[in-house]
């Protein structure tokens, strides 16, 4: 059994992430049931704007939100991320979240899930460019899911209803079996390196 974190990319109120997240939870335990997914808020964390005195390499962390956010990262054996698109990019919350930990990310596999006007692709791709830094593997199946498709709102300031295409669904399917296949192939190489 592998215990999968969906990380909640966002902390802006009013933010789509959630609603996403739900749908990933819900997609998830219907189509493995036998294994463990999580749902990793960052709003739930506080994170301040990077505030350990040590780098993340050194494992010393010396605050109590570093701690309780490592311990989150550290028991999951793989992620899916659930992120918006700012302004390109990741948002500055997952981005900061990222960088307060190194070892916890280490040798798990991930898959995204991006929203957005153009779907969050570039988010993503800046994503995969900081997780293979923290040693973590990306599979390639991707959803994509665009704010004018796969979101029904009346104003554009509201986060209105997240109504996923019929497609989005068997998509998501494939990124979790890729991401639960790689979290368990990673095994060997995290209890070595813990050992």
């Amino acid at each position: 059994m592998s215990r999968i974190g969906i990380v909640v990319g966002s902390t802006r109120p009013g933010r789509r992430g959630r609603m996403v997240v739900e749908w990933v939870a819900s997609v998830a335990a219907q189509e493995h049931p036998a294994h463990e997914f999580e749902i990793v808020d960052l709003a739930d964390f506080s994170l301040p704007l990077l505030d350990e005195p040590d780098p993340a390499l050194f494992g010393r962390y010396g605050k109590e939100h570093t701690v309780r956010w490592a311990e989150a990262v550290a028991r999951c054996d793989g992620f899916v991320f659930v992120t918006p698109e700012y302004n390109h990019s990741i948002s500055g919350a997952l981005k900061n979240a990222l960088d307060f930990l190194y070892a916890e990310w280490n040798n798990k596999a991930a898959g995204i899930v991006s929203y957005g006007l153009h779907g969050g692709t570039r988010a993503a791709e800046h994503l995969r460019l900081i997780l293979a830094e923290l040693r973590v593997a990306t599979v390639r199946t991707q959803v994509v899911l665009s704010l004018f498709d796969d979101f029904t709102r009346q104003v554009p300031t509201e986060p209105g209803a997240f109504t996923p295409g019929a497609h989005q669904a068997k998509t998501l399917a494939e990124l979790l079996d890729d991401v639960i296949v790689w979290s368990q192939a990673l095994r060997p190489v995290r209890e070595r390196v813990q050992a």
